[in-house]
């Protein structure tokens, strides 16, 4: 190992023992069944928002984006923009009813809401494919760091996130959990700002031209089309497509929305979200620069290498050490957007696979199931690590955008109907998720084997949103409708729990 790659793996290592440090340090107060997997429900906004800002801002988050920046433009400032806006809808029109209905996990909503069975399991399928689709960008990620900045074999970060989240999650659950989310998303914050701050003093110094002098043409257009296709309809599509799946997708994805159960009641769940939209925004103005410079100082590192531009521009912006200890504090931030993303992921999928396969029930109390919830948690990462080292090299922020455009496509039409629409029906469901699910599920599947945009087809599959989206919606109410004869008994009763505040609960 070089000299020059002594402060990445630093960083490394101290971002893992304090991860693992923290995380065993949980199982101290993790007493209950309830405290190890939704944390006693007594999370409050402030720390529950910096937990959910750990776990949301993922290895796209500045890796992904700002490569896809500085490959493609503007227009792919659509990405952080969705991932934050999604957040306003979440605020809107999910976050205080889903914490009101009372459950743990989203299966556990569908059952709840439509009294059906089958309903849940096809949610808990899906929960299970999405968390994978999603904890293959973090271990691909991981990969990508690890060869960059120690010039490690690829499988080598693979192989650290996947051990260490494992290490962090299994001694103490979510009460622990929250606490390492919430540490690691200050860390990335610290690490994406200080260098960043004097790359730009350094900038500044060089006189250095504006970088859209240095980009290609139609670099600085956000609707330039130049990253999905041929065409400007392909891209204008394409763009389209991907603000659909960003803005609604952020509802379904599986460990964002296991963090609102973790709130003491409706308000809190909303105070959470304004203060993940706070600190959201105040993190992604940070991509965009690094993006920028990286137009005048790594325009060589596209397309190919895009990802790593974060991980680089330091080391080219400021030779010698002051170059290398930024180099080791946004290593730091890297790995600790995989970690934490994956542990939320890991949650998430560990839940559902111990209730449905052992059919305990979190509200049980038993340790058995904390122990089936530990051996859940090995087969939730195990499987996406093997498939990440199979996997075709897609960029990271695409590869997230593929797992917004499947929930987009199945738990938000589920959530949005089933939270206001009375007369949505066990088998509109059914129905509206296999839609959005194999059209949206497919569609990812080519793309990530063929990762082709040459033509109208390719475009199609590649950003799904805009089709899938509108088709799943359609079928669950058209069917609902010509099944209104199976609405639950119990839909008016439920409703009305989800929209009355606690406050006029305990006056009644």
């Amino acid at each position: 190992m070089s000299q020059d790659a002594l402060p990445g793996l630093i960083a490394v290592v101290l971002v893992s023992v304090a991860t693992i440090t923290i995380g065993t340090w949980g199982l101290r107060i993790s007493r209950t069944t309830s405290d190890f997997f939704v944390a006693s429900r007594t999370v409050r906004p402030r720390l529950n928002a910096s937990a959910i800002g750990g776990e949301y801002l993922s290895a796209a988050s500045f890796l992904g984006a700002a490569g896809l920046l500085l490959t493609f433009g503007a227009e792919m400032l659509w990405y952080p923009v969705g991932w934050t806006a999604g957040y306003l809808v979440l605020l809107v029109l999910v976050a205080a009813p889903l914490r009101r209905s009372g459950a743990y996990t989203l299966p556990d909503f569908a059952e709840a809401r439509l009294g059906s069975r089958g309903v849940r399991s096809l949610c808990s399928v899906l929960v299970v494919g999405i968390g994978w689709l999603y904890l293959l960008p973090q271990f691909q990620g991981a990969g990508v760091t690890l060869r960059s900045t120690l010039d490690a074999p690829t499988w080598v970060g693979s192989l650290v996130v996947a051990v260490v989240v494992l290490a962090s999650v299994s001694p103490g659950g979510m009460r622990s959990i929250t606490f390492v989310q919430a540490f690691q998303f200050w860390l990335k914050l610290t690490a994406l700002l200080v260098p960043i701050c004097v790359l730009l003093v350094v900038w500044q110094g060089d006189g250095a031209a504006d970088p859209t002098a240095a980009a290609p043409p139609g670099w600085s257009l956000p609707l330039g089309g130049s990253g999905y296709g041929e065409s400007d309809g392909q891209g204008l599509y394409g763009t389209y497509s991907l603000i659909v799946a960003t803005f609604l997708g952020t509802m379904g994805l599986p460990h964002v929305v296991v963090r609102f159960y973790t709130n003491p009641d409706g308000r809190a769940a909303r105070r959470t979200t304004l203060a993940v939209l706070v600190l959201l925004g105040a993190f992604y103005v940070l991509p965009p620069l690094y993006a920028g410079l990286g137009r005048i100082y790594a325009a060589h590192l596209a397309p190919d290498r895009a990802d790593v531009l974060v991980l680089e521009l330091p080391r080219l912006m400021v030779p010698g050490p002051l170059g290398e200890v930024l180099t080791g504090l946004v290593t730091a931030g890297a790995f600790a957007a995989f970690l934490s993303t994956a542990s939320g992921l890991t949650i998430a999928v560990a839940g559902v696979l111990s209730q449905d396969v052992t059919g305990r029930r979190w509200g049980e109390h038993r340790l058995g199931g904390v122990a089936a919830f530990r051996v859940a948690a090995a087969v939730a990462v195990v499987v996406p690590l093997l498939l990440s080292l199979a996997a075709n090299d897609v960029s990271l922020a695409r590869t997230v955008g593929f797992a917004f455009a499947v929930t987009a496509s199945t738990f938000a039409p589920l959530l949005m109907l089933g939270i206001w629409w009375r007369r949505l029906t066990p088998a509109g469901a059914v129905a509206g998720l296999l839609v959005g699910g194999i059209g949206s599920g497919a569609a990812v599947g080519w793309t990530l084997a063929t990762d082709r945009t040459t033509g109208w087809a390719d475009t199609l599959l590649g950003q799904p949103a805009a089709w899938s989206v509108p088709a799943a919606l359609a079928t669950m109410v058209v069917v609902s409708l010509l099944t209104r004869g199976s609405v639950p008994a119990h839909a008016g009763r439920f409703m009305v729990r989800l929209h009355t505040p606690e406050a006029v609960e305990l006056k009644r």
